[in-house]
């Protein structure tokens, strides 16, 4: 593709600039819009700086990913409230025997999770549940943190709903469910056993003990400027809305893994104004007041309340579907063929997926399944659905189409191709370092957008089997880069503002100390998992 005029190219790549710094800095001083927005701006300046048509712009938006992508989200709200994760999170208390088993139980769950549900979702669900079993076993977050975040990056390339650019990749690819799955699994499996061990090693001294004990004080052991955290603050990405949390509940906004997690609350003193990272705990006291608000308030308004309980919203706006719903608990019996037909229908788009049937349509049917077997109003969980993603990833399609149009990628691409064929080892490493860069400057699911096509193209020209191969590599790549620095996934995101907002566990994981792990682990993994897949 030839270059366009020098004041197109210059246009485009001031609107991709404004793009590509708010989507990785969201809070920037001088434009503090977030992500989304940050998105939609760069869209609105391709079309108003006369580097696309406004036609040109709605054909850049993919549908079949918007569907897929909403679908998976759907279906991620149904699982959560059918108690999955309370499930995933049995598994990680049940019999353990000490810190290195459940570090290690975390990697696995992590892994399995995401790989099903997408990281994004295991992390916002997982990341407080994890804190309190860490700290009730006088334990240091920190590693159980690192192994949250990255298993669930690298358990989430197994499958092409594990992450978003699995699902860019999955339908520009045309590579079936199942071809996806048996061509990544090995590299999957084996990237999370090495990644497991490297955890093992790097904090095996800090994992002795791991019996339970009734309070534990844990102080962070790690202190960073406020700027190293809130000036990237919660992803579009996430999956899950966490709800304003109140203290002695989870901040996830899950009633499953709340009712879970609750089985932990520790005693109070009754002297203590505070716990041991500076919060007010006074969760007791405000459990034992909220039946009597609650009745102030039905009292105070009379009907209001109720309406505004089956509405899904009072009259301040906030959502009180969730206390309906503990309100009037569902029969045991019908609680257990509800939750059981839930899980059918997902298995069922599974086994969909797996079949080669659509990949957009078999999700939104799951969703839509779901959402008639509920038999009630959907609304309280159709707004569990991440829509300022949705939006994200719209303005997304548009910028990167614009800068596209501008010839910068495609001159680029020619320059480095040469030395980043797929049919030869150096080739093939030369990409993987391609692709590991870009992903931690532009994230990932840009990446994926600006190489996939021409990576393909090239490798295409080779044989069939390259091209999926190059595919492949171009998942596995990009999703697993997204553990050598905390600014590469949404997922570390999300953990590190979980950790670090948790009410009763609060935690700070910094940048360097991310690091100090991540990126040996990163090049270690992505190395093992290339040779697992140029030998598919």
């Amino acid at each position: 593709m030839a270059m366009e005029p020098a004041v197109k190219v210059a246009l485009g790549s001031a609107a991709f600039a404004i793009f590509w710094v708010l989507a990785v800095f969201p809070a920037v001083p001088f434009l503090p819009i977030g992500r989304t927005a940050g998105s939609l701006l760069g869209a609105m300046l391709m079309v108003l700086l006369g580097v696309m048509s406004a036609d040109q712009a709605y054909a850049a938006v993919d549908l079949p990913i918007l569907g897929l992508l909403f679908g998976t989200m759907v279906v991620s709200v149904y699982l959560e409230r059918a108690d999955m994760f309370r499930h995933l999170g049995h598994l990680l208390s049940w019999r353990s025997q000490g810190g290195r088993d459940l570090l290690v139980r975390t990697c696995a769950v992590s892994a399995l999770a995401s790989a099903l549900f997408t990281n994004d979702t295991c992390c916002v669900v997982l990341t407080e549940f994890i804190l309190k079993i860490a700290r009730q076993n006088n334990l240091p977050p920190k590693p159980f943190l690192l192994a949250l975040a990255s298993s669930a990056n690298i358990g989430s390339a197994a499958t092409p709903i594990g992450n978003p650019q699995n699902l860019v990749i999955a339908v520009q690819s045309g590579i079936s469910f199942g071809q996806f799955v048996f061509g990544i699994l090995p590299a999957t499996l084996i990237g999370s056993v090495v990644n497991a061990a490297i955890l093992l090693c790097l904090y095996w001294n800090q994992l002795d003990g791991g019996k339970p004990t009734e309070v534990v004080v844990a102080v962070p052991t790690e202190v960073v400027e406020e700027e190293d955290v809130t000036s990237h603050r919660f992803s579009p990405a996430t999956m899950s809305h966490p709800r304003s949390h109140r203290p002695g509940t989870s901040s996830l906004g899950s009633d499953a893994v709340g009712s879970e997690v609750n089985h932990y609350h520790e005693p109070v003193k009754p002297d203590a104004a505070t716990n041991g990272n500076g919060y007010h705990d006074d969760s007791a006291k405000q459990q034992q007041q909220l039946p009597a608000l609650t009745e102030g308030i039905h009292h105070r308004r009379g009907g209001a309340a109720a309406v505004g309980a089956v509405n899904g919203a009072g009259k301040d706006g906030h959502s009180f579907w969730s206390l309906e719903e503990k309100e009037v608990p569902m029969e045991p019996w019908k609680s257990k063929l509800w939750k059981t037909c839930v899980y059918v229908i997902t298995l069922g788009m599974l086994v969909a997926l797996l079949l080669g049937l659509n990949m957009s349509w078999s999700a939104i049917t799951a969703a839509l399944a779901l959402i008639v077997l509920d038999f009630k109003d959907a609304r309280p969980c159709l707004e569990k659905v991440s829509y300022p993603l949705l939006l994200f990833f719209c303005g997304m399609f548009i910028t990167v189409d614009g800068f596209n149009k501008t010839g910068i990628p495609s001159a680029l691409w020619e320059f480095m191709e040469p030395y980043a064929r797929i049919d030869t080892p150096s080739g093939t490493a030369i990409l993987a370092l391609v692709i590991l860069f870009l992903s931690n400057v532009a994230s990932n699911v840009p990446t994926v957008l600006l190489l996939g096509a021409r990576v393909a193209a090239s490798a295409a020209a080779i044989s069939p089997a390259a091209e999926t191969n190059a595919w492949l590599t171009l998942a596995w790549t990009s999703t697993v880069a997204g553990n050598l620095s905390l600014l590469g996934s949404a997922a570390n995101l999300i953990v590190c503002e979980q950790a670090r907002r948790s009410e009763q566990y609060g935690y700070t994981l910094s940048f360097f100390s991310h690091l100090q792990f991540g990126f040996p682990a990163t090049l270690i993994v992505t190395g093992i998992g290339l040779l697992l897949i140029r030998s598919y």
